[in-house]
């Protein structure tokens, strides 16, 4: 078939005669095919029709549906310079539909399920450049003391600040599968802090049911094992532990015990008497908490054994795991 647009030349037999011009012999020659298929080839006749040599219409080479026009129907109606006219579907599946957001997934039903928890990871891993911020002083009730610390190392460099957080992730993941609202005391998303006293005041903000500070020691070689930290009996300016002291231990002992048992690590042997609970007066954290409330030393970053588990992401998961199931306890799930 000829590719060009020149007048077709005559066919032998043919009625149409050679002399008569171009534009007659193509109009007889679409009058013919018209009364052939009037209704599938319209478009195509009538643009024949009137397309003269050297015009841009469609080529007569191009094949032709016999069901169907060659233009889809949003094509042909599309103006020109529309996404149609250039050959883009307008169908309704194509153009036209939306794509729904996908519905936020329900929280999960658990024991858990109606309580909170506020999971704070120790320290900061900027606060190592910002000294002069985290060394101004803040009340703590019993006195004064830094607003936070840059937190230990490992030998090696890995920040306890960084092991924290990494548990704390883990540990809302694990108590959100069991229901529990989880609220973290930072992420991260700021240079240095927060200080204890904001750490403490998120917690009693939140009305927590438990709150737990994930921490790592930094102590000399050969001292192994995790302990939990528990408020002592302090009364003094903001600070009045009176109603928390019972359950926090309670809180304590739980997590003590399904820590020791998922993880496999011993209770420190280096302070505790071999229970892995310490009471102390001293930290703001605890202090100035009026919900249930313990630090967790995961194990000491100093000791070349502990460090191996504490910078495996397996065993923090497993550490993680322990936390949980401990708060799970606490709370009656």
């Amino acid at each position: 078939m000829r590719n060009d647009n020149s007048p077709p030349p005559p066919e032998s037999g043919s009625s149409i005669d050679p002399d008569r011009s171009w534009f007659t012999r193509r109009s007889t020659l679409v009058v013919g095919v018209a009364a052939l298929a009037p209704a599938a080839l319209a478009g195509w006749v009538l643009t024949q029709a009137f397309a003269g040599p050297g015009s841009d219409g469609p080529s007569r080479s191009a094949p032709m549906s016999s069901s169907h026009s060659a233009l889809s129907p949003g094509q042909r109606d599309a103006k020109p310079g529309s996404a149609a006219d250039e050959g883009a579907s307008t169908s309704p599946s194509a153009s036209q539909s939306t794509t729904a957001a996908a519905p936020a997934p329900a929280p999960a039903k658990g024991p858990l399920t109606g309580r909170t928890v506020v999971v704070d990871p120790g320290h900061n891993a900027g606060n190592f450049e910002h000294t002069d911020e985290i060394d101004q002083q803040v009340d703590i009730g019993t006195g004064r003391k830094e607003c936070d610390t840059t937190g230990t190392t490992t030998n090696a460099g890995y920040k306890e600040a960084d092991f924290t957080l990494d548990v704390s992730r883990r540990l809302r993941t694990a108590l959100e599968a069991q229901g529990a609202k989880v609220v973290l005391t930072h992420q991260a998303d700021r240079p240095w802090g927060p200080c204890i006293t904001e750490r403490a005041r998120i917690g009693n903000e939140a009305k927590a049911d438990a709150v737990v500070s994930v921490h790592a020691d930094g102590v000399s070689a050969g001292n192994r094992g995790f302990h939990i930290i528990l408020p002592a009996k302090v009364k003094g300016g903001a600070a009045d532990t009176a109603k928390i002291v019972g359950p926090s231990r309670e809180l304590g002992e739980r997590i003590a015990g399904n820590f020791a048992r998922t993880t496999g690590s011993a209770p420190a042997n280096y302070l505790g008497s071999g229970t892995g609970l310490v009471v102390r007066d001293d930290l703001g954290g605890l202090n100035l908490s009026t919900q249930p409330k313990v630090f967790i030393e995961c194990g000491n970053m100093r000791d070349a054994k502990d460090a191996a588990q504490l910078t495996s992401p397996e065993w923090r998961q497993k550490a993680a795991q322990g936390i949980a199931d401990g708060i799970v306890g606490f709370l009656g799930g």
